[in-house]
């Protein structure tokens, strides 16, 4: 046992460098992964309130009178494209 003794201190003697070594790199990558998380999360804040705005514009839309000009725009398209379906059924049935 007493023969184990100098092998265990010159191991320790070498392992504590490379342990503190580690963990100085372990914490590095831990303020990049902070750093990271923290850049997605500002991006996801930005996004959504791109989204919170572009709801509120559809709100205001819906809400305003442009939304009633725009169904009747989309009405007059409708009876157009039934018209024309019209006419055509009319021209096979003449021609």
């Amino acid at each position: 046992m007493e023969d184990f003794i100098p092998f265990f201190a010159i191991a320790m003697v070498f392992s504590i460098p490379i342990i503190a070594i580690w963990l100085g790199h372990r914490k590095e990558v831990m303020k990049l992964q902070i750093q990271a998380t923290a850049e997605k999360a500002a991006q996801y804040a930005a996004s959504n309130q791109e989204l919170e705005d572009r709801v509120r514009v559809l709100e205001r839309i819906v809400t305003d009178k442009g939304y009633d000009v725009a169904t009747q725009i989309e009405a007059l398209r409708d009876q157009r494209r039934v018209e024309e379906r019209v006419d055509k059924v009319s021209e096979r049935s003449l021609g």
